[in-house]
């Protein structure tokens, strides 16, 4: 894959870290805007990137990457990706796809139709937690609830507050907290279980009706999924999920866990007895997982994504982007039951 990286903002500079011991992934060009092409020159030079450009036009014109990699702000999603797909190239698209349902189905189906890839930069669908966790559903009997937290203070929050606006935190850029941040837990619920059945979502409003955090519900049929994201708070974060015969917990940041635990009654270790509470406590295994070691948090997700491109991995492409719609769609379904942007 040859890959061009469009910005130059913090997560390019994230990824370009990432993205290095990659053997089959080329660094092949960087674009900035015209204010920003010292910047542009200055991680060219860094990372050893031969081509420089500061007109998205003529990159996509021009480049020798079959790839863009867009990491810019969340309401330049749609009309970059949109223009690298007629032009030929295959898009990785950061987290969130778009900020809304229908521009993320007609970007899926623009690439469909020109046998191109677009791949959401979504760095849990390419670790191992999400995988085990998949695996240990069937374990924990009938899913009962499921809870997560991903909190944590904005380093922009303060300038928020004192009447600035960033672009983390305007509606017209697609900011706020469910996009942001809550998006991590409902991939871990959407890609485990599928759609619900309802959503809602139940924010906290900034001074420009910004949800600042929130708590998204989503209602399944037999359970009830409490998902909570803050960027004006701090919490302990993790995603439990629990069932008749056990648990699951996730330990840690949705996008940086450290470890997760899966706990789930086994009869063979001895009899349910009775707490002072009344309560039957059963006779439990306890399992542990911790990720292999990996480069950097986003190195797997361009491994895969490498692969699926070089090898042209349509089924998988096509696995991935299922998901990727129907978060789009429990995305869009709570924005509007907030009434966030328009």
């Amino acid at each position: 894959m040859k890959l061009a990286f469009i910005g130059t903002g913090k997560i390019i500079q994230d990824a370009l870290h990432a993205v290095t011991p990659i053997w089959n992934l080329q660094k092949t060009a960087v674009f900035a805007r015209p204010h920003s092409r010292a910047k542009a020159e200055a991680l060219a030079k860094e990372h050893g990137i031969p081509e420089i450009y500061t007109d998205y036009t003529e990159l996509l014109e021009k480049t020798s990457a079959d790839t863009v990699y867009i990491g810019l702000v969340n309401s330049a999603h749609y009309p970059y990706a949109k223009e690298a797909l007629l032009h030929g190239k295959n898009v990785i698209l950061e987290k969130p796809l778009t900020g809304y349902y229908h521009q993320a189905e007609e970007l899926f189906a623009l690439a469909k139709e020109k046998g191109l890839f677009l791949l959401e930069a979504i760095t849990i669908m390419h670790g191992e937690f999400f995988y085990e966790m998949k695996k240990n559903v069937s374990k924990l009997g009938p899913v009962r609830m499921i809870l997560g937290n991903y909190s944590q203070y904005s380093s922009r929050y303060d300038a928020y507050l004192q009447g600035e606006v960033p672009h983390a935190f305007d509606p017209a850029y697609y900011g706020g907290a469910l996009f942001d941040i809550n998006i991590y837990n409902v991939y871990y619920c959407v890609g485990l279980f599928g759609l619900p059945r309802a959503v809602d979502y139940f924010p906290n409003f900034g001074p420009n009706r910004i949800d600042t955090s929130g708590t998204l519900v989503l209602s399944y049929d037999g359970f009830t999924a409490s998902l909570t994201g803050a960027k004006d708070a701090d919490s302990p974060c993790f995603v439990s999920v629990q069932g008749e015969k056990g648990y699951m917990h996730l330990n840690g940041k949705p996008n940086t866990a450290t470890v997760l635990t899966t706990v789930y009654a086994d009869p063979s270790q001895g009899e349910a007895k009775r707490d002072a509470a009344g309560a039957m406590v059963r006779q439990v295994r306890t399992e542990k997982f911790e990720e292999a070691s990996f480069f950097h948090r986003m190195t797997p997700e361009f491994e895969h994504f490498a692969r699926i491109i070089d090898e042209k991995d349509y089924p998988e492409a096509e696995r991935l982007s299922k998901v990727s719609l129907e978060v789009m769609k429990v995305l869009e379904e709570g924005r509007l039951k907030a009434a966030l942007w328009e």
